[in-house]
């Protein structure tokens, strides 16, 4: 690494750097041990910063490549810049060239680092007009989209991908300004616009606006998670093999429908965040980054550490400063062109670790400070908050790592990397092992609790039963793992299964309990909020490329003749419940009871108390536990009809908590009737 810029005194960065260290050290005492690690990874995101920016610019400014690099129209001309240094030569290929080289559309190499240009008169490209480069390089040549193309789309007969000139008479103009994220905690629905329609097709930015936002809203989700936006080669790889960073998808439509889609959400209160893939990029050259200027290493790394082998992709270098300024200015531009509120980082863990987390169990503070952390990847990730923080304070960040690293979601100024929050991974996890490997009557609530509880206290966290992970072919999703076969054909609410309304109750109180044992947020994948009954499948060969699995089936939750509304209206309630007493805004669950013969937890939160009975067929008639004082109402109850359970409690039932025993060793419980799979939320009463 270069050092940094004179203007920075080395006393200077030690004094920053200690104070940090302190302040983290001082969060996580167990990082004690390790504080010459910790020192030496923020005086990285220190120096790395200052060699950026050399003390002329703001980082943010640094990271404005977007507004250089690519097609850009200015006034009456275009101009087209890439940076390719190991490139002899490099022609604008297209429907201006008939795809042929020409001389006058020849790109001038303008630095020595390898920046190329070309400037032509407005009329020579239009709206609409496809292109690429064609680039020579010592010993070969090739065609490549520009790494910095806003628009590429791909012919339905060929499949071929061209970059398009994205220049419409009509810009979009945006309904909603200044739109400011709801406040509280974020409750997030994770959705994918191409599979989010009925029909066995790919569906749209403007068909998701128009018939799954509402749904979304209406459920009570705060925050729209979107996957698969940037530009990817294969529609299976569920947007996680990107080839074009700043391109949106252009197979779910164009700029001007994304951005109506998130003006719509915006309208509806909710903010917008996107899946960011800098974790790697997908293998392919002529649609990709990769072999960009006939070299393996031009934004990757050289030999083995550059290539991804169980993903089959490219792995970044973050130690490149043209890297850095490529990946921070596709930050800034989402949140500048698309006024997204904040990116959910994938494959942190992959970033963070030469292993990739591939075998990694992380037991220990010391699989976080061995040699094989990539102590560039971390200050590139320090560095992309900072700067996504600096534009707009009010954006939100979320890290997906399961390792576990210390300091991901402190604050930068407590000496963290600065993420708002990082995903509590090991919850989907623990659940489906939990329902694929213990029958449910031996469920130990004990080791539950301790699951949904075991995080970090001094980091953000985001909780869920299940995501996409999980509703994967391949995988199952909860409720598909609880019911089986039986969804297909007991689903009638006329139907008595015993199948069915075991998988009913345990989908609900699994939900519930996530949702109130989790840190600061919930997340959900679209559909499970009512138990969508199949996997996820994209077209491919071996389907006979179809779109059967490639959909969610809204009908099913639409139709009052099938019991998928009962766990729809108990999720939109449950939220509700959440949001109206700010439950992930209290600092923590508070354990007052537990009996794991009895299959029996009680706990409070923000007011709330909490029962739930996993035991398969013992009713408790006059269950007690201790409790705060105080008068207390039935609020929530999995067990209501409307639910699709059996009806067993009161509704609006009053308890009061009554003093129990004498003396110092006196304290309050309540009586409850627990019926058999029940969850009851009681909230206070006046």
């Amino acid at each position: 690494m270069s050092p940094p810029p004179s203007h920075f005194s080395n006393s200077a960065f030690d004094a920053q750097v200690r104070a940090l260290a302190a302040r983290l050290t001082d969060r996580d005492p167990y990082l004690k041990p390790y504080e010459d690690h910790v020192r030496r990874r923020l005086r990285r995101v220190l120096e790395t910063e200052a060699r950026l920016t050399q003390g002329k610019i703001s980082l943010a400014d640094f990271a404005a490549g977007h507004e250089y690099f690519g097609l850009q129209r200015r006034g009456q001309e275009w101009i087209l810049r890439e940076w390719a240094p190991n490139a002899t030569r490099i022609f604008l290929v297209g429907d201006l060239t008939d795809w042929q080289e020409k001389r006058h559309f020849a790109l001038e190499k303008t630095a020595p680092d390898g920046v190329w240009e070309i400037r032509l008169a407005a009329e020579k490209l239009r709206h609409g007009d496809l292109y690429r480069l064609r680039i020579h390089w010592p010993g070969g040549r090739g065609d490549r989209l520009p790494a910095w193309a806003r628009r590429v789309v791909q012919d339905p007969e060929t499949l071929i991908f061209n970059a398009q000139v994205w220049h419409p008479p009509s810009p979009y103009r945006w309904q909603r300004r200044n739109f400011q994220g709801p406040p509280g905690a974020p409750f997030i629905y994770e959705a994918h616009v191409g599979m989010a329609q009925e029909t066995e097709k790919i569906g749209t930015y403007r068909e998701f606006a128009a018939e799954v936002l509402p749904r979304i809203a209406a459920a009570g989700y705060n925050t729209l998670q979107l996957m698969a936006i940037q530009e990817h080669p294969y529609y299976g790889s569920f947007g996680y093999q990107v080839s074009n960073f700043f391109a949106p998808s252009s197979r779910f439509g164009t700029p001007e429908d994304l951005k109506a889609l998130i003006d719509a959400a915006h309208a509806a209160g909710l903010r917008v965040i996107m899946d960011l893939i800098h974790s790697h990029a997908v293998s392919n050259e002529v649609e990709g980054l990769s072999r960009f200027d006939g070299t393996l290493y031009q934004y990757f790394h050289a030999g083995p550490r550059g290539r991804h082998t169980a993903w089959d992709s490219r792995c970044f270098d973050y130690g490149k400063h043209q890297v850095l300024h490529f990946l921070l200015s596709n930050c800034r531009f989402w949140l500048d062109e698309y006024r997204l509120d904040g990116f959910r980082f994938d494959g942190v863990t992959s970033m963070l670790y030469l292993h990739h987390g591939l075998g990694q169990a992380f037991t220990s503070y010391d699989d976080y400070f061995t040699d094989s952390v990539d102590e560039d990847a971390l200050a590139y990730l320090a560095l992309a908050n900072r700067l996504i923080h600096t534009l707009r304070p009010d954006a939100m960040t979320v890290a997906e790592d399961v390792s576990g690293m210390p300091g991901l979601a402190a604050a930068a100024a407590d000496g963290g990397c600065g993420f708002d929050y990082r995903f509590a991974m090991g919850v989907p996890d623990y659940w489906i092992k939990l329902i694929k490997e213990v029958p449910d009557e031996h469920w130990h609530v004990g080791h539950l609790w301790y699951e949904l509880t075991n995080r970090r206290r001094d980091e953000k966290t985001i909780s869920y039963a299940e995501s996409h992970d999980q509703a994967l072919v391949g995988d199952q999703s909860i409720i598909f793992r609880l019911i089986g076969g039986d969804m297909y054909a007991h689903m009638h609410i006329r139907d008595t299964n015993l199948q069915v309304d075991r998988g009913l109750a345990l989908q609900k109180m699994i939900r519930l309990i996530t949702l109130a044992t989790a840190g600061h947020g919930y997340l959900n994948f679209m559909g499970n909020e009512f138990g969508h009954p199949e996997w996820i499948d994209f077209p491919r060969p071996g389907n006979q490329w179809s779109y059967k699995y490639a959909r969610r089936q809204w009908h099913l939750v639409d139709d009052a003749e099938l019991k998928y509304q009962f766990l729809a209206r108990f999720d939109r309630d449950m939220l509700a419940c959440a949001r109206e007493f700010k439950l992930l805004e209290d600092e923590d669950a508070h354990l007052w009871y537990e009996h794991i013969d009895d299959h029996v937890l009680a706990f409070g939160r923000a007011g709330l108390v909490f029962a739930f009975n996993f035991h398969p067929r013992r009713s408790y008639p006059d269950y007690r536990f201790p409790a705060p004082p105080g008068k207390y109402r039935l609020r929530l109850n999995s067990d209501a009809p409307e639910y699709g359970g059996h009806n067993r409690l009161k509704p609006g039932q009053e308890h009061l908590a009554l003093r129990d025993g004498q003396g110092e060793r006196a304290w309050h419980v309540l009586s409850l009737y627990l019926p058999s799979r029940t969850a009851v939320a009681l909230e206070p009463a006046a």
